[in-house]
């Protein structure tokens, strides 16, 4: 079996890795970066029609957000993951396209106008539908045979909704081996969702190290930090804008604003709104309300059976249209807006700090993990001024986070988790952190189990027969290239459809003679017009 790590190597997002095991070629997670880039990534090394399927962890982007450019591309193999995360997938990766159709005719209509050349977006909504209908979904520990000679089971990670952790293993050349993704391994006692469940054996590990250098501290009291924000807030008269992440983190918080109105733990306040507003979290919600029972915890399961919905109380509003947006700032009754992205990179928060960030009264409360050279991460960082749509705008609110309520391990989770497996790893390979951080966690790991541990760069590729790095992959930090030698979205646009020309001509290899011909005949006259 081969490992060649192709994403979130030293980085915390877009995470992706090609397996090569039993003649057969697949991608765990296929992950959009989000945030600043820090290491050339390497590019995929074969062309995806030639991909036999896929694992995917879990819903995120910075997991799934890739996964309809490669269709676009010529991608047509299944995509295996649980129940919850391909009804979740079908909600963030059309909104993932939408915005990007989006985007893209934005920056035409500028283009337009200054006379530049125009793009196009990386993949369309047609080419999301495309990928959703590839899904295969599975449960939790049941295993699977995607191809000859290989095995697959999901195990709950604890970290969204049908979030997995994936044990592979193949059986080549008189050789058993396993190998475990850890995926995002969730904190403990969270809402909604179970702790993490370890796997029993693996001979190699790769595992996540989004906290690997810190720990969240005791077990915070997450309905007492809320309570203390918004009964401050609202006596100033302001409002609590929450980023938070469209799909996880804004169910986790309903959760705990349920439990604060029916205990009526706001004095003053009893009526105080709660706006959801994005589109994707309002039907992220959906999903969470609906048969899920599979991926819910005792305590979420036990308020079903009492016929309570543990995310929905009176006061809760959502707004799906722009105008119901524009309206919730309109509106000086203080509230609780939470909106997307969490990052506050995108989206419809970014409107919200712009009415909110120069109000003292107001708090802006983080509830996620925020990647640095993100707006997040900058406001949290103490800046004093921010610009959005073009604007100047001072920073006059509270800007705090709540602690503990991670959707990620600490170190001190993680390497209990690596503890966890009745037959330990011989070797562990960290990602998904930060520069640093996979190299700290690393150590750690070392330390604790004498197991060797290292975090590859993007472009390294593992062989589990010599039991060595074939290619040691790619150290150098990227450095912004000028204008005229980047290439052009036409050009990029024109090599994505060769590689799927050359998808489709594998898939013909066994063909008639007499249709060969013809296609070869085809792609000659092709070429014999452009070559000149």
């Amino acid at each position: 079996m081969k490992l060649e790590f192709l994403g979130a190597a030293h980085e915390v997002t877009g995470s992706c890795t090609l397996v090569s095991a039993c003649g057969k070629r697949f991608l765990v997670d296929c992950g959009m970066e989000q945030g600043k880039d820090l290491y050339e990534n390497a590019e995929l090394p074969v062309a995806p029609g030639s991909i036999d399927f896929i694992l995917l962890t879990h819903a995120h982007i910075d997991h799934s957000g890739k996964i309809p450019e490669l269709v676009a591309r010529g991608y047509r193999a299944p995509i295996y993951s649980t129940e919850a995360t391909h009804e979740l997938c079908k909600i963030m990766l059309l909104d993932s396209a939408h915005i990007a159709e989006q985007e893209t005719a934005w920056r035409n209509r500028k283009a337009k106008r200054s006379g530049k050349e125009l793009c196009e977006p990386p993949y369309s909504v047609a080419d999301a539908e495309k990928a959703l209908r590839l899904f295969k979904t599975c449960s939790y520990r049941k295993e699977i045979s995607p191809a000859k000679g290989i095995s697959v089971r999901f195990t709950d990670a604890g970290h969204l909704l049908g979030s997995a952790s994936i044990e592979i293993t193949a059986e080549e050349n008189g050789r058993r081996t396993t190998v475990v993704f850890s995926g995002d391994v969730g904190n403990t006692d969270r809402p909604l969702i179970n702790d993490p469940v370890s796997p029993k054996a693996a001979d190699y590990l790769v595992v996540e190290s989004t906290y690997g250098d810190r720990l969240h501290g005791a077990r915070a009291d997450y309905v007492s930090q809320l309570v203390s924000v918004l009964q401050d807030t609202f006596d100033r008269g302001g409002n609590v804008v929450i980023p938070a992440f469209a799909v996880g983190r804004t169910q986790e918080l309903l959760y705990l604003l349920r439990i604060i109105k029916e205990r009526g733990l706001v004095h003053g306040h009893d009526h105080f709104p709660v706006y959801v507003d994005s589109p994707l979290a309002v039907a992220a919600t959906e999903i969470y309300s609906g048969e899920m029972d599979e991926y819910y915890d005792p305590e979420a399961l036990e308020l079903l059976s009492r016929g309570v919905n543990p995310i929905k109380f009176p006061d809760l509003r959502v707004s799906v249209t722009s105008e119901e947006s524009i309206r919730i700032n309109q509106d000086r009754e203080p509230k609780v807006i939470l909106s997307a992205s969490g990052m506050c990179e995108a989206g419809r928060i970014r409107h919200h700090l712009k009415h909110n960030l120069w109000r003292p009264e107001s708090t802006i409360l983080f509830v996620g993990y925020q990647t640095q050279g993100t707006l997040g991460r900058l406001l949290l960082d103490g800046a004093q001024q921010v610009k959005l749509f073009g604007e100047e705008i001072k920073v006059r609110a509270n800007i705090t986070a709540m602690e503990g309520i991670s959707g990620h391990a600490d170190r001190d989770l993680l390497l209990s988790w690596i503890d966890g497996f009745e037959k330990k790893p011989k070797r562990v390979f960290v990602n998904h952190g930060d520069d640093t951080v996979c190299d700290v966690f690393a150590q750690a790991v070392t330390e604790r189990f004498s197991i060797p541990a290292e975090a590859p760069y993007t472009g390294a590729v593992f062989d589990t027969a010599l039991d060595a790095f074939t290619e040691e992959g790619n150290r150098r930090q990227i450095e912004k290239k000028p204008e005229k030698e980047r290439e052009s979205t036409a050009f990029r646009r024109l090599s994505a459809a060769v590689e799927q020309l050359a998808a489709i001509v594998q898939r013909y290899k066994n063909g008639a003679n007499k249709d060969l011909s013809k296609f070869a005949d085809q792609i000659l006259a092709l070429c014999k017009k452009w070559d000149r």
